[in-house]
């Protein structure tokens, strides 16, 4: 079954430097229907004034991956860990026993628009840890890319969660096959452009789709379109 949820049924916040799209309860957004798909808990499509930010707080028991779109990420956190991301970077974040970290744009001019995903821990009182990685954009050219998995994939980040993260930019008229496990779960979210998927429901800008019983996606490219692809276990 393929559920699609279009950019419009996302729950919005918004005040003088953040913008951000929740695709989940979280905050002050709560649905008992919608707390989870899978491990995966939490996608928030934030766009953050330049100079402002998340200034530091805590977290706990919970993998948290931040995705770059636009404009730039400083990531400072307790662990000693700091770095400045841009489009090209991923960051994955293990809270395990409790951490606490900041995020802020660092331009003085540009907007800066990323994805924060929290996914539920394969196990609990991890020791809190840091990675980012580079890859290379035109990589994800007509495939999938994976950029952060639960398996040893080269290249990409490791995750304490049972999920892959693939990126990929599908030129128009173009077609990928994912073949899926039974019991697993796939989300699909369209940055850019506009998909069909299974010949059958079409996603466009920053919609999603929520897939389960299904082995096989086909997925095919109306025009030029940049989207996320998520593997999920299945519980």
């Amino acid at each position: 079954m393929i559920q699609k949820y279009p950019a419009t049924s996302r729950y919005s916040v918004k005040n003088d430097w953040l913008e951000s799209n929740l695709s989940f309860s979280f905050g002050e957004y709560y649905d008992e229907s919608n707390i989870h798909f899978g491990p995966l808990r939490v996608f928030n499509d934030d766009t953050v004034q330049a100079g402002k930010g998340f200034g530091i707080h805590p977290h706990r028991e919970a993998e948290i991956v931040s995705i770059v779109l636009r404009g730039q990420l400083k990531h400072e956190d307790s662990l000693g860990n700091s770095g400045i991301l841009q489009f090209g970077n991923v960051q994955r974040m293990t809270a395990g026993t409790g951490l606490l970290h900041s995020e802020m744009n660092p331009s003085t001019e540009e907007e800066s628009s990323f994805l924060q995903l929290w996914f539920k821990s394969n196990q609990k009182q991890l020791p809190p840890s840091y990675e980012d990685i580079s890859y290379d954009t035109d990589s994800m050219k007509n495939r999938l890319l994976p950029i952060v998995s639960s398996r040893p994939i080269n290249g990409a980040a490791k995750i304490n969660s049972d999920a892959t993260l693939y990126l990929s930019k599908l030129e128009p008229g173009k077609e990928l096959l994912f073949n899926q496990e039974q019991g697993r779960k796939i989300y699909v979210f369209v940055i850019e452009g506009e998909l069909v998927l299974n010949s059958d429901v079409v996603v466009g800008k920053r919609d999603s789709a929520r897939i389960t019983d299904l082995n096989k996606l086909t997925i095919n490219s109306m025009e030029e379109t940049f989207f996320l692809l998520i593997d999920l276990g299945g519980v």
